[in-house]
């Protein structure tokens, strides 16, 4: 929770894979505290859903189909919404994916370079689209998803996967440390087994579920609102003093 009341108030974050899973419970998170939601995703359904959502807590929402693969739609959607609400503060980007569980020797061209577009380009076109806006403000909080796979490796099924989000969190303290002194913090979180319909996609047999969940000492799934208060609260003024980290958050589990 933010150390301000109201701290989110009328302020405005831009949410990728707003469709679903922890992007539609962070558009909700924000919601309840205030801001304006721009809800963004492939799904263009799932992200009007959310928007209405968003709009029956008494938030403002710009609901954005968006391919974040593209940069052109990419610098649009942020265009958009300093249109719309005149500057964006936050930046989420919570649209991610394995695309498809695959042995290493079996990992083909394909699988790389649409995992890498998604995971990879999708959160760099994202950062460049609204750090120029953010450096112009002299602030800016932008949280990009990591996941515990860049901790494993992801020996077995997801190596291209774990490889891409091990990109991601690299980039992210990249661009923290470039740009800390200017107003800007960025961070990663790094996210255990959480159920949200990724996850239930990932989990290709009930032996792969039952293998996340034996890794778990909690016992359980994370909840995607879990996950969602994290960014929540790494965007408050509660959390000022960090960037360039990723938090791990993953009921204890993980590391072997």
């Amino acid at each position: 929770m933010p150390k301000t009341p109201d701290y989110f108030q009328g302020k405005t974050i831009v949410i990728t894979g707003a469709a679903s899973g922890i992007g539609r419970a962070a558009a909700l998170i924000f919601a309840r505290e205030g801001a304006n939601v721009v809800c963004a995703d492939l799904n263009e359904a799932g992200a009007k859903e959310t928007a209405a959502l968003v709009n029956a807590k008494g938030s403002q929402a710009l609901a954005i189909k968006l391919d974040v693969t593209k940069r052109a739609q990419v610098d649009d959607t942020v265009k958009r919404a300093i249109g719309a609400f005149g500057t964006v503060h936050f930046l989420f980007n919570s649209a991610g994916a394995a695309i498809r569980r695959s042995k290493f020797l079996e990992i083909d061209d394909d699988l790389v370079e649409k995992t890498f577009d998604l995971n990879v380009k999708g959160t760099l076109y994202g950062m460049q689209a609204v750090l120029p806006h953010m450096l112009e403000n002299k602030f800016g909080v932008i949280v990009n998803v990591g996941s515990m796979a860049h901790r494993r490796g992801g020996p077995g099924s997801s190596i291209h996967y774990a490889a891409a989000k091990g990109a991601v969190v690299t980039m992210t303290m990249g661009v923290a440390r470039e740009f800390a002194s200017q107003g800007i913090r960025a961070l990663s979180i790094s996210p255990g087994p959480v159920r949200t319909p990724f996850q239930d996609a990932a989990a290709t047999s009930p032996e792969l579920a039952k293998k996340f969940l034996e890794d778990v000492p909690m016992g359980r799934f994370g909840e995607a609102g879990e996950i969602a208060e994290l960014v929540l609260f790494m965007c408050s003024d509660a959390c000022e003093f960090m960037t360039a980290d990723t938090v791990y958050v993953n009921g204890g589990g993980g590391w072997r």
